[in-house]
């Protein structure tokens, strides 16, 4: 029974009527201290087991490592870690390039992330590391303050130095040249992308992953691809271009590259050209064939090594001018603090950064811990992923985040925990300490096909479109907006513009929702739209509507102006009428001029209201009511009922009169039966089933 303002499902007294479904609701306790509430959750949390559950949480591998099946799995992790290993070489020293920094800084961070996620993270197939996409926001940014500190090109290496004291570091001054100022940025953007993912963990926001949906994040990614193969051109060519900043870097950088293209490099566009004929068949069979292959066949590698061999004997850089990876030391340089000053010019720019890295390492975690049957923790994996960035940006690392290339290989050679990641870093070490000064002849050019072969699954997406158009249009239009927003005007304005599209499209979908008549199925109490069935039943006196969305302060009018068309009968015109008829003396023509006809409005499709909402109800029953029209709900849910009730929706009672809040019914048959009812009772005999 409801009482006072209560807006419960209200039951019929008439002995006569069926008997509406009556349920009830679990009273949620209200009016406790909060002193007690803290000291129950308190009590709750804040035991020794939940302790050791959070330290066993916050650093997984303590929780796995004492059961991992040693004769079953070593094997699998030992494979896939040296062969994933073998591929971050020539990758992360490509990527270094994409990053604007030295062809070491990719090979430190391949080395702390790999290391770092497998003690932090939750996913056992991931491979976590250098991405391209965070590679070139990186780069971006890195480029914009050596434009800033005074480096124009990559040839200024030497022309001029930055004190670090004097940027307000708080170390003694050291003079450091244009190399060392990239990764100096480089860093503090990454410590500061670390910090933003921390933060977000801490405050439990994992789930803002869901904002960012799979056509959003393809069509982000493609559109960056576009700017990254791009940005490779000037290396495939051997030109010494700046890279443009801000907005249509894309059209700069082909202004640049077609004014520029008489200095072309021949040496570097030869060795790019043989390097892309080999690369891309190769590759292509290690697509074709990886059921049938046991590992992929590291081409990569290979093309690095000989390349290297080549320039070295055929004094490419000294004979012909080839740009070169140069000097690669060995060994780990002493830890520094990133730059404080710098912080407040890249945090906008670290923001998006971490937002990119978060949601693609929770989708490809999420992705293949379904595939295998185990789940993962989003708020850990923020955490992970942001340690993975503020503990190597004190050894001078950039961002980091999964990737899917090396996940996809990590996982087809027999991966099945993160060991396989600790055995990629011992690959990483084994290089850092001895193999790497070896590369100091590898082209620049080399690097960058090695960049453009791997584009290769982004930019196949353009031949979905036709295929995602007819599965889904607003999907295809978010892919395809983001998409040339990144590509064509800014990249983080890419990310940014996809979010806001995506949330225009939900609100959308509000906008466009219809109220629809329903009728009843024949052979049992099952009501569905008459525009969409065929043989369902109306019910004479009393029509049943439904209305598909929530309907809030962006809709509600729309909800009525729907309603009314629907019903037949907008009140407000209605009325208006009968005040002409009154004052011509046909008030009974126009009240005859309707049938009496009572209203049923199916609130299952409806999941929320608001204020508005509520308010656009009572109007439309108090303008019917005005007409001599009952209006009733139907199905509603507890946070509807909770709102309604709220909401004063349901007028108080008086007098025990129960017919005065008989409003609400759990049933569609409930609300049909009582007005029917009504009808009887009002001499209506020939309205009634």
């Amino acid at each position: 029974m409801a009482h006072g303002n209560d807006c419960r499902p209200a039951l019929e007294d008439g002995a006569d009527q069926q008997q509406p479904l009556i349920l009830d609701r679990v009273e949620r306790e209200t009016g406790k201290k909060w002193q007690t509430v803290v000291s129950k959750r308190l009590k709750k949390h804040c035991t020794p087991q939940k302790a050791k559950s959070k330290i066993l949480g916050f650093v997984p591998i303590l929780k796995w490592l004492p059961q991992y099946q040693l004769r079953d799995w070593i094997l699998g992790d030992v494979m896939s870690g040296v062969i994933v290993g073998i591929l971050l070489v020539p990758q992360s020293i490509a990527y270094s390039l994409l990053a604007s920094q030295d062809p070491i800084y990719g090979l430190y961070t391949s080395f702390f992330a790999s290391i770092i996620y497998a003690l932090l993270g939750t996913s056992r197939h991931i491979s976590v590391g250098i991405f391209g996409v965070l590679c070139l926001l990186v780069g971006q940014v890195v480029d914009r303050e050596l434009a800033l500190a005074g480096y124009l090109t990559e040839s200024s290496s030497n022309s001029s130095d930055v004190l670090l004291a004097g940027q307000g570091n708080g170390s003694i001054g050291v003079a450091c040249d244009r190399s060392c100022y990239a990764i100096t940025v480089g860093a503090t953007v990454t410590f500061t992308a670390g910090v933003y993912q921390v933060l977000m963990g801490l405050l439990q926001v994992g789930f803002v992953s869901v904002y960012l949906s799979d056509s959003l994040l393809s069509g982000f990614a493609t559109g960056a691809s576009l700017t990254i193969l791009t940005s490779q051109f000037k290396y495939l060519l051997g030109l010494k271009i700046p890279r443009p900043q801000g907005w249509f870097t894309l059209f700069k950088t082909w202004y640049s590259l077609l004014t520029n293209l008489g200095s072309t490099n021949i040496c570097d566009l030869v060795t790019s050209l043989v390097c892309l004929a080999i690369l891309l068949p190769t590759k292509e069979l290690n697509d074709r064939f990886k059921s049938k292959l046991k590992a992929p066949i590291p081409f990569e590698l290979f093309v690095v090594i000989i390349a290297t061999l080549a320039s070295h004997f055929g004094h490419f850089n000294t004979d012909y001018g080839s740009d070169v990876a140069g000097d690669i030391p060995t060994g780990f340089l002493p830890p520094q603090l990133p730059l404080w000053s710098l912080i407040p010019s890249v945090a906008v720019d670290a923001f998006s950064i971490a937002i990119v890295g978060f949601a693609i390492t929770v989708s490809l975690s999420e992705m293949f811990a379904k595939k295998h049957g185990y789940t993962v923790d989003a708020n850990q994996e923020m955490y992970a992923i942001g340690f993975c960035n503020i503990l190597p940006s004190f050894f001078r690392c950039f961002t980091t985040s999964a990737a899917l290339t090396k996940t996809l290989v990590k996982e087809s050679t027999g991966c099945q925990t993160q060991i396989s990641g600790l055995v990629s870093a011992l690959i990483l070490l084994l290089v850092l300490l001895v193999i790497a000064p070896l590369f100091y002849s590898l082209q620049k050019c080399v690097l960058a096909v090695i960049i453009v072969v791997n584009l290769r699954g982004a930019l196949r997406k353009f031949t979905d479109i036709p295929s995602m158009w007819r599965a889904n249009r607003i999907d295809a239009a978010i892919w395809l907006v983001t998409m040339a927003t990144s590509a064509l005007v800014n990249t983080e304005l890419g990310l940014l513009v996809g979010v806001l599209v995506s949330a225009f499209c939900v609100l959308g979908r509000t906008q466009q929702a219809h109220v629809l008549e329903l009728g009843r199925a024949a052979s049992r109490e099952h009501y569905e739209g008459l525009s969409h069935y065929r043989g369902l039943q109306t019910h004479p006196g009393v029509a049943v509507f439904r209305y598909e969305a929530p309907i809030y302060y962006a809709n509600q009018s729309l909800f009525k102006k729907s309603l009314y068309k629907c019903v037949g009968l907008d009140p407000v015109k209605e009325k208006s009428r009968r005040v002409k008829f009154e004052k011509s003396k046909r008030r009974e023509e126009a009240k005859s001029s309707h049938s009496s006809r009572n209203v049923v409005i199916d609130c299952s499709a409806v999941l929320f209201l608001d204020t508005a909402g509520v308010g656009a109800l009572k109007e439309v029953r108090k303008d019917y009511a005005e007409l001599g029209v009952k209006v009733v709900l139907a199905h509603c849910n507890t946070s509807v009922l909770d709102t309604l009730e709220r909401g004063g929706y349901c007028p108080d009672k008086k007098g025990g009169d129960v017919g005065e809040n008989k409003m609400i019914f759990f049933t569609i048959a409930d609300a049909v039966h009582y007005l029917q009812s009504l009808c009887a009772a009002n001499g209506d005999h020939d309205t009634k089933c």
